[in-house]
């Protein structure tokens, strides 16, 4: 009963989780959007620095910003901040449900780091929790004078930090805590210094005393942080579904490129809503990025076969090419020592009910029909077994390829 009531957990959380994130990432959207498009008028009350007309739903809305605060606290005031609680803490239950409690599979490589599932999880935790004190130090220190300086600084201080995470967690592992470090801080700054010092000015407000500025202008440029961490931090939290991603010794250098890619974008968007103006150039570079992204993710790519493999004649389908290969009998006895236990009908593994992603590798027709996902998995990338828990051997991922090369037949390409 408890793996049936553990799998909807998850699926409960996760579901939580993406419709708080939505809802977060909507309206930073929306107020970084509103405050570069605010412009100043000359019939504008005293202390607003813009306003912008706004049109939606059939209404019109104008929006008008205060350069510190209005001169009188209003009676009603909604404060935008339980969207980014909600999300890192649907986020941290599932980081818990799912890389903690099942960190053996999840989150430890022996081949990278033989660490106890007790000691996983408080490096995991540790990471997030000191990656905020020293973004923070990062950003109160004489650099935050200096926006370009700092955002340079802290890129790379992402950029190590996901190498650091890539050198004792699995590839899966360390690319969701680079995006959970970076969903730590972009709570942390809401949580930690974007709402008190908001709740500083309404209090002075109260009080009748003029707020510090000084104030403002910290939350806000925390708040251009969050913005331009938002697509990466997406990226980073997609990539455990995509083996092609993290599997690859390169995954720290791919979160750096995306890294690089969420600021080229953002950069386009921010421009266009500031002053009109569109840098087309931004995304062609942003393309080039990603085509590195693409070359980094090969790593370790192919094993490329032997000759009399990849010379031999193909006239037949691909799947009858697989079925009489003569490494089929090699790569089904690999495929059922190190894949089956879970990718069974029903499972081997402890609290798995049914095989992950619903994929069977249990008899010949399974493995020449889900010929295209073992390349993918086991001999593009590394991904599977998850940790290499099963042991698979690089002679083995070697055979596999020979035999998955029996199937590239031209026009249809290696896996089918």
């Amino acid at each position: 009963m408890w793996t049936y009531l553990s799998e909807w957990l998850q699926f409960a959380v996760r579901w939580i989780h993406v419709i708080t994130a939505m809802a977060w990432i909507g309206s930073s959207f929306y107020f970084i959007a509103l405050d570069l498009g605010l412009r100043r008028r000359r019939e504008l009350p005293e202390g607003v620095s813009g306003e912008a007309w706004q049109v939606h739903g059939g209404g019109f809305y104008n929006m008008q910003k205060y350069t510190v605060a209005p001169p009188e606290m209003p009676d009603e005031l909604t404060w935008f901040k339980w969207e980014s609680y909600s999300t890192w803490l649907s986020g941290a239950a599932l980081l818990f449900l799912l890389y903690y409690v099942q960190a053996d599979l999840y989150l430890i490589d022996p081949e990278i780091a033989d660490l106890p599932v007790w000691g996983a999880s408080l490096i995991g935790i540790a990471g997030l929790a000191l990656g905020w004190v020293v973004y923070d130090a990062l950003c109160k220190s004489p650099l935050k004078n200096n926006d370009t300086a700092l955002l340079a600084i802290l890129f790379v201080y992402v950029v190590v930090s996901s190498y650091l995470f890539a050198q004792v967690f699995s590839g899966r592992g360390a690319m969701l805590h680079t995006g959970a470090l970076i969903a730590t801080i972009m709570t942390a700054n809401v949580f930690l210094l974007i709402i008190p010092n908001q709740k500083i000015v309404v209090a002075d407000l109260k009080a009748g005393k003029s707020p510090d500025p000084a104030l403002g202008k910290a939350a806000k440029q925390r708040s251009l942080h969050n913005n331009y961490l938002t697509l990466p931090v997406i990226f980073l939290m997609l990539s455990n579904h995509y083996p092609l991603t993290f599997a690859t010794e390169w995954n720290w250098a791919i979160a750096g490129l995306v890294l690089l890619i969420g600021a080229i974008v953002r950069h386009f968007f921010n421009t266009m809503h500031a002053t009109g103006e569109k840098l087309w150039w931004c995304w062609p570079l942003a393309g080039i990025c990603f085509i590195v992204v693409i070359t980094l993710s090969g790593a370790p790519g192919w094993r490329t076969a032997d000759a009399e493999t990849t010379q031999r004649d193909w006239r037949g389908d691909p799947q009858v090419a697989l079925a009489n290969s003569a490494h089929f009998e090699a790569a089904e006895a690999i495929v059922l020592s190190r894949c089956s236990m879970c990718h069974a009908r029903e499972p081997l593994w402890p609290g798995m009910i049914h095989p992950p992603k619903n994929i069977p590798l249990e008899t010949s027709d399974d493995l020449v029909h889900y010929a295209a996902l073992i390349e993918r998995q086991a001999v593009r990338s590394h991904a599977m077994p998850p940790g290499n828990v099963t042991g698979l051997e690089p002679a083995e991922r070697e055979t596999l390829a020979r035999w998955l090369a029996d199937g590239a037949a031209p026009g249809l390409g290696r896996g089918l």
